[in-house]
């Protein structure tokens, strides 16, 4: 049995009948602060009283009609034809609906409450003896005194409680995992958390799309955004910048002084080593990884005339898009996806590079977008996904973002990449693409390297992939078999 409270949210309750049951059902939702609706064939005069301080009412027979926009339905004449048509019009209209007459035909039954302070103390009789239920709640709450209303308005989620009860019948859920928890977990469980993030637009929607997963868990978030190295220098081509994590080390610190409990990153901007003090607690489902040529003129890669003028102000990009066209003029573009559509879109170049996942998550567009295949233009490790960086010390909260956040398919993945980054030594901004995709529990690892200008080298390692630890090795063996390549390279 699941316990949860309803908000009205400006939400409409209709009540077919208008006898004994549809008088309590009304004072319960008007007291909740539901609009209620009332149509029935003949009124008690109670509920008529009622409607008539704020409420409406027709008195006629009920019509399928009569549900429209309904969020809470309750069926309680007393014909048990009529209710149960009800039932079958309510869920037909996506609402969720009670049977008075009958408790199990419905979604919900309402229980007796009584209030402490923010504490509520609900009593359910599945419908069978609402009079008792009443009555045993009331019991209830003049047993205790108002410590333990104080003691529940500590908790932030209990003040989100609106002041009636409803039980819903495996229709939530995430409710319902939160209700497999053992209580004193749920106690413990925070619920605020500040995410340091960058200020960009980008960055905002991802690090809002994090705080969304938290707060199906009952944990709000706020965001504190925070300027990098990278965000205060538009012009310097990154590799040229002086310094690794040039996205990353400001909202570190923010972690490490306390000032935030987690950080969300594009997973691409991470080194493959983080600092011993950090962690990744968790890796978001994957947006999509590959690179996207885009232009205002030209409808794809192969279309650029000779000597067209490409934004990229990424080695890896650049190398790989030099590999299969040598005569195009290759130049730097800083700044925001935004920033660079812009630039694009005032002609200063005749096509950019950028990523895919940028631009669906921004819902950003050129008049041409041509997505390269990901074995054409590798992707940098762990592109399309988020990262979410907490201390390494805080374990706790780490597992309650794993269990939020995380996708097994895109941990997987990245950490082959990563792996792949690690025994290579290179930073984020290498002239180096490492993608992963898994079919089933089978994985492909392809690296793309240019180890010497205008020399690029190519491998590719697969197996079979279920943990994290035979995806690490497939990234550990596609490292290697670079490294191999490149040696008989060099010994020609």
């Amino acid at each position: 049995m699941l316990f949860i409270s309803l908000r009205p949210n400006g939400g409409r309750a209709v009540i077919v009948g208008g006898g004994n049951a549809a008088v309590r059902k009304a004072e319960s939702l008007a007291d909740a602060g539901f609009a209620v609706f009332v149509v029935a064939e003949h009124l008690d005069e109670r509920l008529r009283s009622m409607l008539g301080g704020g409420g409406t009412f027709i008195q006629r027979r009920y019509q399928p009609g009569d549900l429209q926009g309904a969020t809470v339905v309750i069926a309680a004449t007393d014909d048990p034809d009529v209710n149960a048509r009800v039932v079958a019009d309510a869920r037909n209209a996506h609402a969720l609906v009670c049977d008075a007459s009958d408790p199990q035909r419905g979604d919900f039954t309402m229980t007796a409450t009584a209030r402490i302070g923010e504490l509520t103390i609900a009593v359910d009789s599945g419908g069978a003896a609402p009079a008792f239920a009443r009555r045993v709640a009331g019991e209830l709450a003049r047993s205790l005194d108002a410590r333990y209303g104080d003691a529940v308005a500590g908790l932030a989620r209990m003040r989100e409680y609106v002041r009636r009860t409803f039980e819903i019948e495996e229709r939530a859920p995430i409710l319902r995992a939160l209700a497999q928890r053992p209580v004193d977990e749920l106690a413990t469980m925070p619920d605020e958390a500040i995410c340091a993030t960058r200020e960009s637009a980008l960055a905002l929607i991802q690090s809002r799309a994090v705080a969304a997963r938290l707060a199906e868990r009952g944990i709000s978030t706020t965001l504190l955004g925070i300027t990098t190295a990278g965000d205060r220098d538009r012009r310097t081509p990154i590799d040229r910048l002086g310094s690794a994590n040039v996205f990353v080390t400001e909202l570190e610190n923010a972690l490490r002084e306390r000032r935030a409990d987690f950080a969300v990153h594009s997973c691409k901007d991470l080194a493959g080593t983080l600092p011993d003090d950090m962690r990744i607690a968790a890796f978001s489902s994957r947006e999509d990884p590959r690179d996207a040529f885009c232009s205002e003129r030209f409808a794809g890669f192969e279309s650029l005339p000779t000597g067209a003028v490409v934004g990229t102000s990424s080695p890896r990009r650049r190398s790989q898009l030099a590999a299969l066209r040598d005569d195009l003029r290759y130049v730097p573009v800083r700044g925001n996806v935004d920033t660079r559509l812009r630039k694009l879109a005032d002609g200063e170049y005749d096509a950019i590079v950028v990523a895919m996942a940028g631009l669906n998550r921004l819902k950003a567009r050129a008049a041409y977008v041509v997505p390269f295949a990901a074995d054409a233009i590798v992707p940098a490790a762990g592109q399309g996904a988020l990262a979410v960086e907490t201390l390494a010390a805080g374990a706790r909260f780490a597992t309650v973002l794993y269990d939020a956040v995380n996708d097994r398919t895109s941990e997987l993945c990245v950490r082959s990449e990563r792996a792949a980054l690690r025994a290579l030594r290179a930073g984020c901004s290498a002239p180096l693409g490492i993608h992963a995709s898994l079919h089933g529990e089978h994985m492909t690892v392809d690296v793309a390297y240019e180890a010497e200008p205008g020399t690029m080298q190519r491998v590719r390692a697969s197996g079979p992939c279920a943990t994290a630890a035979d995806a690490e090795a497939l990234g550990a063996e596609a490292a290697q078999r670079l490294q191999a390549s490149a040696a008989a390279e060099v010994g020609r």
